[in-house]
């Protein structure tokens, strides 16, 4: 928004979709407690929120005191459990003005019905205030009410009368069911002749020089402590780079070429 409303209603253009028609009046933007603007939304069209008293203070400065009507500290909802709701919430409260002369500040409203113009700018803040509560016995109360409710935990036990029929418990799920079939379908590892381990570990060399220990595991379908067994009499680990955690045959049984060992 503009530095003034004057500029701000001559900066829309017709068919932006703005109305400026108040963008010169003045409006006061006052904050409220929370239970205020809960029982001001409850209150019946036009009845009696509260009223302003202003005195003249001690220092030449005037005191403004706002009294909620006594109506709304009344609670209508005889049927609500909620602790903060059924409190007596405090009556006399303190309004204190804001110095705004370094913000710009104005308030839209916004309209769903198809027939007018969907945002309104409705004026600028040439006030800012708030409503303070007197720390009396009502607002302590209120406080202490909101601190016990704030401790209360969010999840409770409780006891059910009958049993949860849109939920059934199942013995087995679908990704136990799957491993048990596939661990049966392969069967259990047994150890195979030393030779024959050895034939199967030599015609994988031929195709790669350099194997990781779950790769041969799955060539030779032996049990790990077994193969490493046979993997120490035939092939060195490497623990360093480029070739960490991989085997390789031993010197004694390699027969690669120059262009093998390239590819591997």
């Amino acid at each position: 928004m503009s530095s003034s409303a004057t500029a701000a209603a001559d900066s829309c253009p017709a068919g932006s979709g703005l109305d400026c028609t108040n963008a010169s009046r003045g409006v006061w933007l006052v904050k409220v407690p929370k239970y205020m603007d809960n029982r001001w939304q409850k209150a019946q069209p036009m009845s009696e929120l509260g009223r302003l008293k202003i005195n003249k203070g001690s220092n030449g400065k005037p005191e403004i005191l706002f009294n909620l009507s006594v109506e709304l500290t009344k609670t209508t909802d005889t049927k609500s459990t909620d602790a903060l709701e059924l409190a007596a919430i405090p009556i006399e409260h303190q309004f204190s003005i804001s110095d705004i002369q370094r913000q710009t500040l104005a308030v839209f409203s916004q309209s769903n019905d198809d027939s007018s113009v969907g945002l309104a700018l409705e004026g600028h803040v040439v006030q800012k205030g708030e409503y303070r509560p007197i720390s009396n016995d009502r607002y302590m109360n209120l406080k202490m009410c909101a601190i016990k409710q704030a401790s209360q935990p969010t999840r409770t036990v409780k006891q059910l009368e009958k049993a949860v029929t849109n939920f059934k418990p199942i013995s087995q799920h679908k990704t136990d069911v799957e491993f048990e079939l596939k661990k049966k379908a392969e069967g259990k590892k047994s150890r195979e002749d030393k030779d024959k381990v050895m034939d199967v570990l030599f015609r994988a060399f031929e195709k790669h020089q350099y194997y990781n220990i779950k790769d041969l595991e799955k060539i030779t379908r032996q049990p790990v402590p077994y193969l490493k067994e046979i993997l120490k009499e035939m092939c060195v680990y490497n623990p360093k780079n480029p070739h960490k955690n991989m085997w390789e045959l031993k010197p004694e049984y390699r027969h690669y070429n120059q262009s093998q060992q390239s590819k591997s």
